[in-house]
């Protein structure tokens, strides 16, 4: 068993920031001391450094509260994605690197945007996180979805594409995200979530929203099934839904 103390100089983390995990139930020391001192175990130890490595990939505490303490948490999974995460915060980093050298060498013709685009590792977190945590949209989806099969599931899919469409065709004529029908259409999106998904949120629709521009999966299975610039055209009209309530 090691004191707070030990614990603090082995990880490098501070005996305050080891109080606030106690104090918070993200990190209870397995035993205390007659003294009343707190005294961590290997197991312990290990938490701490799953812990850490949630925190490098900036998961909020609470996040990593939930995560850990659900019952789908597997940790060899975790670590496979939390690989994958850092690997591609590794090479987003290099880019900037590249970026800055460039600047350094050309000045400020080396005009670029691109190495500063994070919606790969955006996206990929969110679904690792969503792969992780017990949320109460999860919960609520496993619910509605007891006994359904495969082929059920894709056709909801296919009719939450649908709903798209009209924002191709809205992309296409040059409408404004935020005009009167772009609007309806996004609240029957989200109505259409809430009846088969889960409750969506203000909240949740803006992240939402967020993934649909994201240029990821997200952003080319919707441009496929709807049309060129749908899914950049649901991100803009999403974000102006949400701003106004």
């Amino acid at each position: 068993m090691r004191t707070v103390h030990e614990v603090s100089e082995l990880a490098h983390v501070s005996v305050r920031t080891l109080h606030h995990y106690d104090q918070i139930g993200l990190l209870k020391p397995s035993a205390r001391s007659k003294s009343g001192y707190r005294l961590y175990s290997d197991d312990d130890l290990m938490r701490l450094q799953q812990i850490m490595l949630f925190r490098e990939l900036e998961f909020p505490l609470a996040d990593i509260k939930a995560i850990l303490e659900s019952p789908d948490f597997d940790q060899g999974k975790a670590l496979e994605q939390q690989i994958e995460l850092l690997e591609l915060r590794r090479e987003h980093i290099s880019n900037v690197i590249d970026l800055a050298k460039a600047m350094k060498a050309m000045g400020v013709r080396a005009l670029s945007f691109k190495p500063f685009d994070t919606s790969k590792i955006d996206e990929y977190a969110a679904q690792a996180k969503a792969s992780w945590g017990d949320t109460p949209q999860w919960t609520e989806y496993q619910r509605k979805w007891a006994g359904k099969t495969k082929e059920d599931e894709a056709a909801m899919g296919a009719r939450l594409m649908e709903l798209f469409a009209p924002f191709g065709r809205m992309a296409a004529a040059g409408a404004d995200p935020s005009c009167e029908e772009a609007q309806a259409q996004v609240a029957r999106i989200q109505a259409f979530i809430t009846e088969n998904a889960y409750t969506c949120t203000n909240e949740i629709l803006a992240g939402l929203g967020r993934a649909y521009g994201s240029g990821g999966d997200f952003t080319r299975n919707i441009n496929e099934a709807a049309g060129p610039g749908a899914a950049e055209f649901a991100a803009a009209a999403v974000e102006a839904y949400c701003s106004q309530r």
